[in-house]
């Protein structure tokens, strides 16, 4: 079975043995991709297990199975990883997940923190990620300005209008 991950790995090379605790995660990204493949495989203990030990009381674990057992899980996106490599302390990992759920399909969008504790990547919380900012190359045409096509007329009459 590929991993649900979307490495491309197979389960068995890839997730199975950092939620099995056969192995330790290297990097915070490869924690995140087991996490959510934990998700998918409603390994719990591994979420558990993987958050950092001093927050660690403060997660719904109840709550978080019956998200897991309740989604349809689609897909895994890294959208960008910061840190977090083999020699890092920690790192952040951008991601979405798709899943499906009765209100129809959903993404999740976040930016998780992580930290290494004793040589070991725990999840440690998550933000929301900040939206791109938007850079034009020409500055921004307003309403009641004139047309850019040189007609003479507003540009909310004539090209803006469309």
């Amino acid at each position: 079975m590929e991993c649900p991950c979307q490495s491309g790995a197979k389960y068995s090379q890839c997730c199975e043995p950092l939620i099995k605790g056969k192995k330790q995660a290297a990097t915070a990204e490869q924690l995140m991709r087991a996490r959510y493949t934990a998700y998918t495989q409603i390994e719990m203990d591994f979420i558990e297990r993987t958050h950092d030990p001093k927050s660690r009381a403060d997660i719904d674990m109840q709550g978080s199975r019956q998200w897991a057992e309740s989604t349809n899980w689609q897909g895994l996106e890294i959208v960008e990883t910061k840190q977090g490599g083999p020699d890092d302390e920690s790192g952040t990992v951008e991601f979405k997940a798709t899943f499906l759920t009765d209100e129809g399909p959903q993404i999740h969008h976040e930016l998780s923190l992580f930290r290494k504790q004793d040589g070991t990547w725990y999840y440690h919380d998550s933000v929301q990620p900040k939206g791109q900012t938007v850079v034009r190359a020409q500055p921004k045409v307003g309403r009641n300005d004139p047309c850019t096509c040189g007609s003479g007329k507003k540009y909310k009459k004539c090209c803006g209008s469309n």
